[in-house]
């Protein structure tokens, strides 16, 4: 075996080698973006299924508010409107959105079917009958519960989100990230007011009168000799 041959083989080799250790590196780095991909889609499949939650509650909601006497018709169309406009922003429950503008309309329905509800919901005090109604208070406490989960998986989704996103645009993976499909993902975004919950408190005491105006027009009270 001449020099010549040898060095072809080593060459070979060595370009052998080299191949190996590139298509174990780009492995790992398809299966790293595969696990924080899942790991997005999850979160989104969470964060739609509490919206879910909340779209599912406001039906038996807005039955319950609508027997009240004399209620504000205009205020339960709004949120059946704003339920129905939620329903038309179509996405992939399973799979998290790679279009920041998809992502900011079906964002904006749901702001819009929030500030309805709470909408709805400070009117309600006007009506005594409702705010001691049993089914009524239980529907309150469940919102206020889907309201808190939807804030935390809101969360939980932005922090997968930024760790796919690092992952993505971090030196070397981003050289492979754009050839093997894995876009960067949008985040949730805060709205204006978004830092106020809405108000799904009450206070279901009886407003307190004032002393005046209890005494008004009452006749005076004659007062009384101390016995000796």
């Amino acid at each position: 075996m001449n020099k010549f041959t040898m060095g072809c083989g080593v060459l070979l080799a060595i370009l052998l080698f080299i191949v190996v250790i590139a298509a174990i590196a780009l492995g790992g780095s398809y299966n790293g973006l595969v696990r924080l991909q899942q790991t997005v889609d999850q979160s989104w499949a969470q964060v739609q299924n509490v919206y879910q939650r909340r779209a599912d509650l406001i039906p038996n909601l807005v039955n319950t508010v609508s027997g009240a006497a004399n209620f504000e018709k205009s205020t339960l169309t709004e949120v059946t409107n704003a339920r129905a406009s939620v329903g038309r922003v179509q996405l992939d429950p399973n799979k998290a959105p790679t279009d920041a503008a998809q992502l900011e309309q079906f964002q904006a329905a749901q702001g819009q079917l929030s500030n309805a509800l709470s909408r709805l919901l400070v009117v309600v005090e006007r009506y005594p009958e409702l705010k001691a109604n049993q089914n009524f208070l239980g529907l309150q406490a469940q919102l206020e519960g889907t309201e808190n989960r939807i804030s935390v998986e809101r969360g939980n989704f932005n922090t997968a989100v930024q760790n796919y996103n690092v992952a993505v645009r971090s030196f070397p993976t981003n050289l492979i990230a754009g050839m093997l499909g894995f876009p960067p993902r949008p985040f949730f975004t805060a709205q204006g007011g978004a830092e106020k919950p809405p108000p799904v408190q009450f206070n279901f005491g009886p407003a307190p009168t004032p002393a005046a105006n209890l005494n008004q027009g009452a006749a005076p009270t004659p007062a009384t000799a101390a016995s000796p």
